[in-house]
């Protein structure tokens, strides 16, 4: 299978400004920070950033951090991407609240969810449901944090959204509930951490938990349905291993299979820097 490599170029409200030395500077609309980033091994094109915010990692391997600003940042500010409206803010977690590289999946699935039935697994704070829902999905959005399902919620406040369903669940026994209703979708987006917990404790291993999770997807998929995404962020996975995983899953309904990296393009070079991996699954 080939590879292929899907770009989020710069858009008003958010750009890649420069990257290098294990860091990269971004714009959040008016909002400037520096991040670690341990794939820009290259020079940056400038070495005299003045962010408004640094985020310092933790010095053990659980993660952790916090958050140096230079200047006052708000704790959180109105974005958007076309129509939708959602928060930013600078997070315990490193991010501010969104991937700005899942860009080229949600225009991808953009095209095929007119009218659709869409599920989202892992949808935090549901930028990819709005932009579903405002293309015209009914959106059934599944995360385990009520933080991130509540933050969804205002987000679609600002975006005047209302036909999404939004669910604190754990996405693998939510899943299997779903296949034993018999119910069925028209699209699903999965977007698994490597490690994390639902809300009653249960534990999900990327490793452990994909295949399984993914097999139930297929059951509530059938021949009329549109695609499948699955982006992976997590280290030491390949594009080749998720996607003959996501092949092989569905060889039974046809249609195409895609896999590869997802990437950012810098503005200050146009290099790009890789993000995740992805496999996604349509029939058109």
């Amino acid at each position: 299978m080939a590879l292929e490599t899907l770009v989020a170029e710069p858009w008003p409200d958010w750009g890649l400004i420069d990257c290098g030395d294990g860091r990269k500077l971004e714009r959040y609309g008016p909002i400037t920070v520096e991040r670690p980033e341990p794939q820009a091994m290259w020079a940056p094109a400038q070495a005299d950033w003045k962010p408004d915010a640094t985020f310092v990692p933790g010095s053990d391997e659980e993660g952790g951090g916090r958050w140096v600003h230079h200047r006052d940042v708000p704790p959180s500010w109105d974005l958007s991407r076309g129509p939708v409206h959602f928060n930013a803010s600078l997070t315990p977690f490193r991010h501010l609240g969104f991937f700005p590289d899942m860009a080229p999946q949600w225009d991808w699935m953009r095209q095929r969810a007119a009218d659709a039935d869409v599920l989202n697994l892992f949808g935090y704070t549901g930028v990819g449901s709005l932009i579903l829902s405002e293309a015209g999905a009914r959106v059934v959005h599944v995360d385990a944090s009520k933080k991130s399902v509540e933050g969804g919620k205002t987000n679609a406040a600002l975006s005047g959204l209302s036909d999404i369903r939004w669910i604190v669940d754990d996405a693998g026994k939510f899943t299997a509930r779903e296949v034993r209703r018999g119910r069925r979708y028209d699209g699903i987006l999965l977007d698994p951490p490597k490690f994390g917990r639902g809300p009653t404790g249960e534990v999900w291993r990327l490793e452990e938990d994909l295949a399984p999770l993914l097999a139930n997807c297929r059951k509530l998929l059938d021949e009329d349905s549109r695609f499948l995404v699955l982006t992976v962020y997590a280290v030491r996975m390949s594009a080749l291993a998720i996607g003959e995983l996501v092949k092989q899953m569905f060889a039974d309904l046809g249609g195409t299979v895609e896999l590869g990296e997802m990437s950012v393009r810098e503005e200050a070079r146009g290099l790009l820097l890789p993000t995740a991996i992805f496999a996604r699954w349509s029939k058109s």
